[in-house]
């Protein structure tokens, strides 16, 4: 179920209402017709109100109708028969007390602005309807006239906001189902990695780890791969929080398994806590970077990684020793299709509302900077 399909039942009970307050409309012209100023163009007016129920039920009846447009239409078209009421019944009768043509069918209007626009749009709906209603009984603010303007103003901020409440709480509960089923596509996954690719990695490394050169070489990058994927399902999969949840996550517990012989993790003493899902995409793309490093510096090539945690940012750093980057390389890479940096690194730190940049001199190593703001401080 989306947003709009929560929003149909409270569009048909606005049908309901209106037809009902067309059959008591109808009722009360039956009964005061030879009061009238006018009593042909009091069934002339009844008639038109009859007509536009039936096309506000229509067109209320599908999303793609229930356009701005035709709910201003639907305000303007109220307000031109509820207008016609002084001349229609007579400013006398309706001084006396005969009610005036659209009486509660009035309301019809602000209700449907309050479901489609919120409680401001129901507000300025029935502001205006009531100013008109007020003007049709010559300016006097009587208490039977101020209770109905009232009731209507209620009407629209009560509806308006109820509307709004309810597609949020329709909107939260998609993003739930979305998180779930991304979850059990993340297990899937996990299992059959840990069936299939784990298996092969871990018989490579077995088998090759007692030869030399490059086949000894390639059984040591297995053996690693293994083990980074294994930390990858046991905490990016299986083990990883709900991102919608509001749980927070240690930087240092993401970044750690990165730590080894090669690799230096530098991180503050006290926790750097960020939210579960920002805290993962930041490690991945700091993986992303030693991924690098190992490939373009050669393996087992040094490389070190700073956290800093400031009161408005959190800041990574990877830095290493290798080659460089030639100008114009990153470029020409993203040209040919490898969108390695562009997208795990670049695009990954953009998403999440941060800047990374890459600064690099040919033969004197490269540095990438990866920088999120902080707009709060959760855990603290």
């Amino acid at each position: 179920m989306t947003p709009a399909s929560l929003q149909g039942p409270l569009w048909r009970a606005i049908a309901v209402f209106r037809l009902a307050a067309l059959a008591y409309v109808a009722v009360l012209v039956s009964r005061n017709f030879t009061d009238y100023a006018h009593p042909v163009a009091g069934w002339l007016v009844l008639g038109a109100i009859a007509a536009w129920t039936g096309i506000t039920w229509w067109a209320y009846a599908r999303p793609s109708r229930r356009t701005w447009p035709m709910l201003t239409a639907d305000l303007l078209v109220t307000a031109a028969l509820e207008a016609t009421s002084p001349w229609v019944v007579g400013r006398e009768a309706i001084e006396n007390g005969t009610p005036t043509l659209a009486v509660a069918w009035l309301a019809g209007p602000v209700l449907a602005w309050a479901v489609a626009g919120g409680r401001r749009r129901g507000l300025a709906a029935a502001l205006l309807l009531g100013a008109v209603e007020i003007s049709v009984r010559g300016g006097s603010a009587t208490q039977s006239t101020t209770t109905g303007v009232a009731l209507m103003l209620l009407a629209g901020v009560a509806v308006g906001h109820v509307a709004r409440l309810a597609v949020e709480a329709e909107e939260r509960l998609q993003r739930a189902v979305e998180l779930e089923a991304s979850a059990r596509e993340r297990e899937r996954l996990a299992r059959g990695i840990h069936d299939s690719v784990l298996q092969v990695l871990a018989l490579v490394q077995r088998r090759g780890a007692h030869l030399d050169g490059e086949a000894g070489e390639l059984a040591r990058l297995a053996g690693e791969q293994e083990a980074a994927l294994r930390t990858l399902i046991a905490t990016g999969f299986a083990g990883r929080p709900a991102e919608g949840d509001g749980a927070v996550m240690d930087l240092r517990a993401v970044l750690s398994p990165y730590a080894g012989t090669a690799v230096s993790v530098a991180a503050p003493a006290e926790p750097v806590t960020l939210p579960t899902r920002v805290a993962y995409e930041l490690g991945r793309a700091v993986g992303a970077a030693l991924d690098n490093v190992s490939a373009h510096c050669g393996p087992g090539a040094k490389a070190w990684v700073l956290v800093e945690d400031e009161p408005g940012a959190v800041t990574v750093t990877v830095r290493d020793e290798g080659p460089g980057i030639a100008d114009g390389r990153l470029a020409e890479a993203q040209a040919q299709g490898r969108l390695g940096v562009a997208q795990s690194i670049l695009g990954r730190i953009a998403d999440l509302g941060g800047t990374a940049t890459i600064t690099s001199t040919p033969g004197q190593g490269t540095e990438v900077e990866l920088r999120l703001p902080r707009l709060d401080r959760p855990g603290r």
